[in-house]
């Protein structure tokens, strides 16, 4: 193999939105931000979470309402 063709790893850390702080190696030198990690995902908690954005579940609501068809068969 040749030598000095591999990138620099560099300690870097990874923030979540929910205040969570991971660090880790990666070859940018800068942090990451995310969304979502493992100690707020629903997968590893066990809690039902559900992430609204731009109202949708509102939407889908108001399009489908039950009552609305109530009287169609």
């Amino acid at each position: 193999m040749k030598d000095k063709i591999h990138p620099k790893l560099n300690v870097v850390s990874v923030k979540c939105s929910c205040g969570a702080e991971i660090t880790t190696r990666s070859t940018k030198k800068d942090g990451y931000g995310v969304e979502i990690c493992s100690e707020c995902h629903p997968f590893y908690t066990g809690k039902t979470k559900i992430v609204d954005t731009a109202g949708r579940i509102e939407k889908f609501k108001a399009k489908f309402n039950r009552e609305s068809y109530a009287g169609k068969k």
